[in-house]
């Protein structure tokens, strides 16, 4: 991968020996690997048995994931926030095994369509919930630094699964949460809760 690197430079115009760009190649195909470290991931040893048999029927939320990922189209970044709700039928997914998912499919040469279907499919698959959603949100460098250049362009995805698909109400609960900020209003403001703090 470095020698293709090194006459990638070389095609640009640059001279791959000067001395910024020496360790160029090597750097290159560290970040590469990071980046697509996804294809080599295993999904269950991802998950590592964090399914539980768990009696609990409410939506479960987990939002505002930030994922990096690669356009396969240009070779460049889109990011943004990823969103992630399900609905249990008996069985529930440790939450921080979540955010992983996301950047198991996230760490590969991407669209974004695909990359939330492939999120929601693979929950729906595991653990068999009453319902799934998965949004995305995400800027796409191949849209601003480069084609129409609108810097201020975002794309949004999603894909919706049994419950979330067949009641609207159910749906319209999940995009007003994940519209919120702070999910969890607080009870007291700041500084009455540092007050109770400081006199216990």
């Amino acid at each position: 991968m470095q020698e293709l690197i090194r006459k990638l430079l070389a095609e640009l115009g640059e001279d791959p020996q000067r001395e910024g760009l020496v360790d160029t190649p090597k750097r290159v195909e560290k970040a590469l690997r990071f980046l697509t470290g996804g294809y080599a991931a295993d999904i269950d040893r991802v998950l590592n048995n964090a399914l539980f048999a768990v009696d609990y029927s409410e939506m479960v939320i987990v939002k505002d994931v930030d994922f990096y990922s690669l356009c396969e189209h240009h070779l460049l970044p889109f990011f943004g926030k990823c969103h992630v709700a399900y609905i249990p039928s008996n069985r529930v997914i440790g939450l921080s095994k979540i955010p992983r998912l996301v950047d198991v499919f996230s760490r590969r040469l991407q669209v974004q369509e695909r990359l939330t279907n492939q999120i929601a499919d693979t929950i729906r698959d595991k653990i068999a919930p009453l319902g799934v959603a998965v949004v995305m949100e995400a800027t796409h460098l191949c849209m601003s630094m480069r084609g129409v250049e609108k810097q201020n362009s975002f794309a949004v995805t999603s894909a919706m699964h049994g419950a979330f698909r067949n009641n609207a109400r159910t749906r319209m609960e999940f995009l007003e949460l994940i519209k919120l900020r702070n999910a969890v209003p607080m009870l007291r403001e700041p500084a009455a809760e540092l007050a109770c703090i400081a006199e216990d």
